[in-house]
This record gives structure tokens, C-alpha cells and sequence, in this order.
């Protein structure tokens, strides 16, 4: 996976926007689902990105994978890091970023979530 691929399956999901939303981190990329995060990545080097993850599942993850690791500005509860570094299929990330997506919308209000499915 590389940074446009990234870009353009988070971007393939409904609702989401992308935005560089920290002045003091201008090489920041969010992407969120209705204004809520759930991924972020450095656009200049594209090394790692963030997603938001089950608590109840992150460390067992974390044991199974080393390039999944606990993030450096989110909360190591509910957030990890990804490295980029070839020992996780594109498809296991895809699926890692549909999860995060799919948490973050579980937990918008059930009239957004409708709205989602209808579009």
C-alpha cells in the first residue's frame, strides 16, 4: 500500500473527508467519518498511519503483529499505530482501516448511521 492507495480507499468510504486539522503538525493527514477520526498518517514519509481499534483486542493484535504498535499522540487504549513495513498484507490493512471506520461510525447518532446507509 502506498500513500495514494491509502488516500483513495479512505476517501472511497462514505462520509469521510480528509483534512490537515493540527497547525503544529502540518503533515498530518486525517481522515474522518462525519467529522470523527479514524486514521491518520504523515503525508511526507507515509511510514505508519493510526487507526482506531477494539480495546478489548489490541493487545492480543499488537502481541500477533510488531509492525502494529501502541501510537505516539492517541490513546494507546483505543488507538495504534501501524508501520508500513511489508509484513502486513494490503488486504489485512484494508480490513484494519474498515474496522476503524466501522467503530467510529457505530458510534455516531443513529440518525447520521441511517444517512450512511442510505447513501
Amino acid at each position: 500500500m502506498n500513500i495514494e492507495e491509502y488516500r483513495t480507499y479512505c476517501l472511497s468510504k462514505k462520509g469521510v473527508t480528509e483534512e490537515i486539522p493540527f497547525p503544529k503538525l502540518p503533515d498530518v493527514l486525517v481522515f474522518k467519518v462525519f467529522g470523527k477520526m479514524f486514521t491518520a498518517t504523515d503525508i511526507n514519509t507515509f511510514l505508519s498511519f493510526s487507526i482506531k481499534w477494539k480495546p478489548e483486542t489490541i493487545e492480543e493484535l499488537r502481541a500477533k503483529y510488531p509492525a502494529m504498535q501502541e501510537p505516539s499522540y492517541f490513546s494507546k487504549k483505543h488507538w495504534s499505530k501501524v508501520v508500513i513495513d511489508g509484513t502486513i498484507s494490503d488486504k489485512v490493512l484494508y480490513e484494519w482501516l474498515d474496522i476503524s471506520y466501522n467503530l467510529v461510525v457505530a458510534n455516531l447518532p443513529k440518525k447520521i448511521r441511517i444517512e450512511l446507509k442510505s447513501e
